[in-house]
């Protein structure tokens, strides 16, 4: 039986290919884009509670993650499922509140809770 050994340049050209194979599976995202990525502009108004009257988050949706796109050290951690619906949890130190709704197209809306406060919030995408 003879043995296949492969030329230098034919050796460099499947190593090549492997490594350009490699480089495409790990640049792609770990999750599948959706119809609400992007940055958007989300607006948290208190209508119940002692809380601030109103707040304003630039969050980044990836994947159908929420995550938060400021500088300041607030965490925002959420999903949002195919259809629009979407839960967030918005925490800094030891407070916490939670919100729910719905994004259509360019703009969402919904309600949020936490601690002794509530109320609504409303969303714009960015890009």
């Amino acid at each position: 039986m003879t043995r296949f050994i492969p030329s230098r340049s034919v050796a460099r050209a499947l190593t090549l290919s492997a490594l350009m194979v490699a480089t495409a599976y790990a640049a792609m995202p770990a999750q599948a884009k959706t119809n609400f990525d992007g940055n958007w502009s989300v607006v948290i108004i208190t209508e119940k509670g002692t809380c601030d009257r109103s707040y304003r988050y630039p969050v980044r949706i990836s994947g159908g993650t929420v995550g938060y796109a400021g500088e300041a050290s607030f965490d925002v951690s959420g999903r949002v499922h195919p259809n629009g619906n979407v839960t967030v949890s918005v925490s800094k130190g030891d407070r916490r509140a939670n919100g729910s709704g719905k994004l259509s197209g360019d703009y969402g809306a919904g309600s949020w809770t936490g601690g002794e406060c509530s109320g609504t919030w409303q969303a714009e995408r960015r890009s």
